[in-house]
């Protein structure tokens, strides 16, 4: 398999701005955003904390409506789309939560088939199926039917990454996934996505203040003040190694 990213942007920025509050308490957040991302690139987003980067992550994903500029996802502008059309645009991606935002009253294999209910397109059969194909991916075959409650913090991140790549989204977006993760969960967490990301040709956006996972990524670009001060192609990494280790309970 051929694991280069591809030369067509599924993710095309240009010259966006965006702002918090009305009138006077009108804010600047983001300042003429320029990024294009590549199928199949992994780009990881650092900078200080209250730059911009949960808000920019949050316009990819169509969580928020675009306001200046143009933010084109899979060639479909967001920049002023309307909810249905935000909804719509949801539907490619996978989003992965800092703190892993399982329902604590659903099993592991049921917080995974809510990544396929927003589609409409499955039965409960093929769904649970689907569910229980991707938690075995993820080296958690084993707890199916087990409780966010009764996992450790790697295994429910890990639950939050199969939601999130159970669809196989065009575009994983992961904001600070191994934040709340020791050294180790949080290596065996981004190794995860890497794999999989690759095997199913998706783009990874990745959100980070971790520098021990800098090597994973195609490309690095620092958000600093709401403004991107690092695009540099001389970020990008293809030397990087592609074994990955085995993951343990």
């Amino acid at each position: 398999m051929n694991n280069q990213p591809s030369t067509n942007p599924v993710i095309s920025i240009h010259n966006l701005d965006h702002y918090f509050g009305q009138g006077e308490l009108r804010k600047q957040v983001l300042f003429d955003i320029n990024l294009e991302i590549n199928r199949g690139e992994i780009v990881l987003m650092t900078g200080p904390s209250g730059s911009g980067k949960t808000t920019l992550l949050t316009l990819v994903s169509g969580l928020r409506s675009a306001q200046s500029g143009s933010l084109k996802i899979l060639g479909k502008e967001l920049c002023g789309a309307s909810q249905d059309e935000l909804v719509k645009a949801r539907r490619n991606n996978g989003y992965i939560f800092q703190a892993h935002n399982l329902h604590r009253s659903l099993t592991a294999i049921q917080n995974v088939q809510m990544g396929l209910e927003v589609h409409g397109k499955y039965t409960q059969l093929e769904m649970r199926d689907r569910a229980a194909a991707m938690l075995e991916h993820v080296c958690l075959g084993d707890r199916l039917d087990y409780y966010p409650d009764n996992l450790s913090g790697g295994q429910k991140q890990r639950v939050a990454i199969a939601r999130a790549l159970v669809s196989h989204p065009a575009i994983v977006l992961a904001d600070e996934p191994t934040a709340a993760l020791d050294s180790k969960s949080g290596r065996d967490v981004v190794n995860l996505m890497q794999k999989l990301a690759r095997e199913q040709g998706s783009t990874i956006l990745l959100v980070t203040h971790d520098n021990r996972i800098l090597d994973v990524a195609d490309r690095i670009v620092h958000l600093e003040d709401g403004k991107l001060v690092n695009n540099s192609l001389s970020e990008i990494r293809r030397d990087k190694p592609t074994s990955l280790p085995k993951l343990s309970h």
